[in-house]
């Protein structure tokens, strides 16, 4: 006859071993809520190990790790030769009396603050939710072309670098990591620069290396010059950094930079941002004269440049123009990037490169929001780079995306006909699609979530000049473009017949 213990066991457990979870955290879980809920009471003794093994129909194995997980929780306690006791653990902490309010509000956490606080207009989210199977982007990679089964092999590895821990231990770096040194010799191999990894910080995105930067130049007030139609996103940082804004024009040349001689004088701006490669969103390339014009204003002018060059990487025809930075001899460049685009985005990486006193106020920053890192990144970016396996996925890639690019250029064509202009980029992940007819890319927006396909308002562009798309087609294959260019053309005839 089963004691009572037993017959509750049975009760309280049931086994699936179709999950993942293994079947001794399953079974632990199961009597941790018994205990808790009363079922099985302070002191009882539990089954021995092999009785529990037959209830229960596991390896006496699997009820050994039943019990030594319950233990090592404190739910339970193992006496040598007696058996295995219910414990029910201590509350850790005390109970704060609350006197000022009503015994059933007294840990209700409340919902709004009793003092004041800065709220921040700049950094409102713009984020839109939708349950359109299409979403256009404004140009980010497929995560699906991320090669999963090849990472978890090379994170399990790296994880099972003896050195790690020593590395997490260590309380000052005398010398530079391995992972900066070979994104130091990554960029100077493939961006022809001339630096060491004093001129350089890695960061976990290129939002935090523009945020660390505005940081170190801007005070408030600061002009800081950019595109017309620039990135919202390195606008909210500026503005949240205190700076005053102006727009710059922006023509088939990129960066209008006579505008600039002629509209504003010595000392009176603080910084250009500039995307010298591609101009976002309107994907223009900043000349090579007006490249070495801009670093001498720079230089003449005494303000800083900010290049971030956001998607060097994918360049289909031709080379790609080397960065400003590296004809820079007068210190006047700051140059953001992002290594590891093809890549899934937890594996990617920021990075600054400027003149070593600034790079070491830049690790101060650093150091205070991020003084840990991501060591078991960096140790798999550093392998990456070392044995080229970086370069190899970056080419297949660039492979796939031009294929993309030049499919939806074919059906924006034979869709579109005339009612759109665009230009075939030689790199990058989107497109600039102008209207030729002024139409409301709210309403466009609007019908396209009908079919199925969701605009998010970043990717519009409209104002008295301008009725344009920055469409980012790098994640979406052959035949899902298609689709989405007939819908988007559906769309259009729908709110044109308005």
């Amino acid at each position: 006859m089963n004691s009572p213990v037993n017959n509750t066991l049975n009760q309280l457990v049931s086994i699936d071993k179709t999950i993942v979870q293994p079947v001794y955290v399953q079974v632990a879980q199961q009597l941790v809520n018994g205990i808790q809920r009363g079922f099985l009471t302070k002191g009882s003794k539990l089954p021995g190990t092999r009785t529990l093994s037959d209830l229960l129909g596991v390896h006496r194995n699997t009820a050994v790790a039943i019990y030594d997980e319950l233990a090592s929780q404190g739910w339970v306690e193992i006496v040598p030769n007696k058996g295995t006791f219910v414990l029910v653990p201590e509350q850790g902490t005390a109970k704060i009396k609350a006197t000022a309010q009503q015994l059933n509000q007294a840990y209700n956490y409340p919902k709004t603050a009793g003092f004041p606080f800065i709220k921040s207009f700049h950094l409102a989210s713009t984020a839109e939710e939708t349950q359109a199977t299409y979403i256009i982007n404004d140009g980010k990679p497929d995560l699906r072309l991320h090669p999963t089964h090849q990472f978890s092999r090379w994170y399990s590895a790296a994880m099972k670098r003896k050195p790690l821990i020593q590395k997490w231990n260590r309380t000052s770096t005398v010398t530079p990591s391995i992972f900066k040194t070979q994104l130091c010799n990554y960029l100077n191999a493939t961006r022809g620069f001339h630096i060491t990894p004093n001129n350089l910080i890695s960061t976990r995105s290129t939002e935090m290396s523009l945020f660390i930067v505005s940081q170190l130049l801007i005070k408030q007030d600061d002009v800081v010059l950019v595109g017309q139609l620039s990135h919202y996103a390195s606008n909210t940082i500026f503005q949240e950094a205190g700076a005053r804004i102006r727009t710059i024009p922006v023509d088939e040349d990129g960066l209008d930079v006579e505008y600039i001689r002629t509209h504003f004088i010595k000392k009176s701006i603080r910084c250009v941002y500039v995307s010298a490669h591609r101009h976002y969103p309107t994907t223009k390339r900043l000349s090579a004269e007006r490249r070495l014009q801009l670093l001498e204003l720079a230089k003449d002018y005494g303000f800083a440049i900010i290049e971030d060059d956001y998607d060097y990487d994918f360049q289909y025809e031709g080379s790609a123009m080397l960065p400003m930075a590296t004809a820079d001899t007068n210190g006047m460049v700051i140059y953001l990037g992002k290594m590891g685009q093809s890549l899934f985005p937890s594996f990617q990486t920021g990075f600054v490169v400027a003149p070593e006193n600034l790079i070491s106020e830049a690790n101060n920053y650093l150091t205070l929001l991020d003084e840990q890192g991501d060591l078991i990144q960096e140790q798999m970016l550093s392998e990456l780079i070392h044995e080229g396996e970086i370069y190899r996925l970056l080419k297949k890639n660039i492979v796939t995306y031009k294929r993309r690019r030049d499919t939806l250029c074919k059906l924006l064509k034979q869709y579109f006909k005339e009612a759109i202009e665009f230009e075939k980029p030689s790199g990058g992940l989107a497109i600039w699609l102008n209207f030729n007819k002024t139409i409301s890319l709210v309403k466009l927006a609007e019908q396209a979530e009908k079919q199925d396909v969701f605009l998010p308002k970043t990717i519009l562009y409209q104002d008295k000049n301008t009725c344009a798309i920055r469409f980012g087609f790098g994640h979406l294959n052959e035949d899902e473009l298609e689709i989405v260019i007939s819908k988007l053309k559906s769309a259009y005839d729908d709110v044109v017949n308005l």
